[in-house]
């Protein structure tokens, strides 16, 4: 089993967020059902409830994007500090 470093451990999961976000940026924009279906029409139930989980996702990746920059910065601090100790 190949471990990978955390530097590109955390690049995959920006990446990962971005492309994540974007998926949800698109399915919110999304135009919504025309006005003409009644209110009791079950598509448009479903609507709503794929523009909840496009939102909900959207503030996944939103963490995913902001753990991964953690991981990032842990990374450089570590080897920061080990070349300040190897110097």
């Amino acid at each position: 089993m190949q471990i990978q470093s955390a530097y590109a451990s955390g690049l995959q999961g920006l990446q990962t967020a971005q492309s994540g976000l974007t998926q949800a940026t698109i399915d919110v924009a999304k135009p919504a059902p025309s006005q003409t279906s009644s209110p009791q029409d079950p598509t448009q139930a479903v609507e709503q409830v794929d523009k909840i989980s496009a939102l909900l996702s959207a503030n996944e990746s939103l963490r995913l994007g902001e753990a991964s920059a953690k991981v990032l910065e842990t990374d450089s601090e570590t080897i920061g500090t080990l070349i300040n100790i190897k110097v």
